[in-house]
């Protein structure tokens, strides 16, 4: 590729950030921007606390002499004011006017050359326009200030207060353009997405592999029932030729699809993720992460059901404890760790079969019949098992029909046998189905 000036990277960058924002606040309904903060052990965090401890000491040295120095009092004084006016809204016309009379930086400045400045009654104006404007989860803190006498502290809280309250104004104004935002967005996306593939024409290296793959894929199985996506990924490949001039070209809808389908089985430190798909890979990976804990779960209760028989498994409550057991222990783990959490798994599950029997006066499980269940349940780990191969079928299946009519699914269309994790399995898909809905635009 050629060489970029620096202005062409930055102008790049500026693009990226900016499509990113848009982004996130279309597809995530909980988007929230937030203040920088470090690690209260970084370098980053002890510089900034040092630089800040230095300006609040000196501003109370210069509070404090005889006569009082007012120079960075009245440089806060013209900070605040600035910022009480960007919390305003179109209709506070009187309130704007009443600030701008309150906080008249050339009179504040008079005042204090003749010694005469009130920093107290101007705090006071201060803190009832910020409980004006202030949302009402900052009612609390903004009252707290009320307390606070000397002048230096009261400064450097109301600045703290009022850093909080901007950024519940801005998160209050991305709320209110994210319809508006919704409405756009495809549009303003593709048009961003062209100018960086104008400025960087040679940077969708892995999504063309990416495609290539699903592409021939999806040529191979169109003749028989569609293979699992982990089958078939591991043996497709992407060569030139791959789709000969006999072939039927598949849709360029089909190929999406299995495309989108196959990022449900990136195996970790696999290459990285096609580029048209950077912005969506944490929520991609957290929802592979989500199928691959519903398929354990809803694995070791077929599992378990099969041993116990429809009357235990019947039983008020049974199966949500076990689903809820078998979640909590794989909460926060990868694929890979599994296995261990398997053999504490089983563990809990018996416990939970014997006191279940006990309680509905069933005869006790023999011992070979509790080591039987424990290394069926254990034996989930294993990526061949059957029960987990069947599970991940119909979970895979019924994900990619979601897909492929955006979202929209009959009760029929559930698969049989996932009752047990039909909520969680919806909400997943739910979101799957969005990313997915909103890449394809």
């Amino acid at each position: 590729p050629r060489a970029l000036a620096t202005n062409e990277l930055q102008q790049i960058t500026d693009d990226i950030s900016k499509l990113t924002i848009v982004h996130e606040i279309v597809l995530d309904g909980d988007f929230k921007l937030h203040a920088d903060s470090f690690s209260p052990e970084s370098l980053e965090n002890r510089v900034k606390e040092t630089l800040h401890k230095a300006f609040w000491d000196s501003l109370e040295e210069q509070l404090s002499a005889s006569p009082p120095d007012y120079t960075r009092a009245i440089q806060l004084l013209q900070e605040i004011k600035e910022v009480l006016l960007s919390l305003l809204l179109p209709r506070h016309r009187q309130l704007q006017s009443q600030i701008e009379e309150a906080l008249d930086m050339e009179l504040i400045r008079q005042e204090a050359e003749h010694g005469a400045l009130d920093i107290r009654g101007l705090t006071v104006f201060v803190l009832g326009t910020m409980a004006r404007l202030c949302a009402p989860i900052r009612d609390e803190e903004v009252q707290g200030l009320q307390s606070l006498t000397a002048p230096a502290q009261l400064l450097r809280e109301i600045f703290r207060v009022l850093g909080l309250m901007k950024m519940d104004m801005l998160n209050f104004t991305v709320q209110s353009i994210r319809t508006h935002l919704q409405d756009h967005t495809v549009q303003y996306e593709q048009k961003k997405f062209q100018e960086l593939l104008d400025k960087l024409p040679s940077s969708l290296d892995r999504t063309r592999e990416w495609l290539c793959k699903a592409a021939a894929e999806v040529t191979v199985s169109s003749s028989q029932p569609p293979p699992h996506p982990a089958v078939s990924g591991s043996s497709a490949t992407c060569l030139p030729g791959a789709l000969s001039s006999s072939t039927t070209l598949p849709s360029l809808t089909s190929v999406l699809n299995r495309g989108y389908m196959n990022l449900l089985c990136w195996e970790p430190g696999q290459k990285e993720y096609p580029e048209t798909l950077f912005l969506d890979q944490a929520r991609l990976q957290e929802v592979q992460t989500q199928v691959n804990q519903l398929t354990i779960v809803a694995a070791v209760l077929l599992v378990t059901g099969g041993m116990c028989g429809s009357a235990l498994f019947g039983s008020a409550g049974f199966v949500a404890r076990l689903k809820r057991v078998t979640k909590v222990l794989l909460e926060g783990l990868s694929c890979t760790r599994y296995e261990a959490a398997l053999e504490d798994i089983s563990e809990q599950v018996l416990q939970e079969v014997r006191g279940t029997l006990s309680q509905l006066g069933y005869p006790a499980f023999t011992t070979d019949k509790c080591a039987s269940l424990k290394g069926q349940i254990k034996s989930v780990a294993d990526k061949g098992n059957a029960v987990r191969h069947v599970i991940e079928q119909r979970i895979h299946s019924f994900l990619s029909l979601l897909i492929s009519s955006n979202g929209h699914s009959s009760p029929k269309d559930f698969p049989k046998g996932l009752e047990p994790i039909q909520e969680e399995l919806l909400e997943v898909g739910r979101r799957f189905g969005s990313v997915i809905h909103h890449n394809r635009q």
